[in-house]
């Protein structure tokens, strides 16, 4: 069952997740203007809390993981 409320964009875009003390790269596979699908080699050390930079949108917004998986994480953004 589909809970999202808004319709979310396939993409594939360069990012960082940037958080004090640290910054993974990572591929924008998925946004909406809710929440975004991240994929990075490995989600471990990326904390709950952090921003998004896609710097190809001119977008940085603050965002909280919603799942995460060894290589993904869903995001909202705050």
């Amino acid at each position: 069952m589909e809970n999202r409320t808004s319709r979310r964009r396939r993409v594939f875009k360069a990012a960082t997740i940037e958080f004090p003390g640290g910054a993974f790269s990572c591929v924008v596979r998925n946004l909406s203007d809710m929440g975004a699908n991240l994929d990075m080699p490995n989600a471990f050390g990326i904390p709950h809390e952090f921003t998004l930079i896609i710097p190809s949108a001119q977008f940085r917004f603050p965002c909280r993981a919603v799942w995460r998986s060894e290589h993904r994480i869903g995001v909202a953004f705050s």
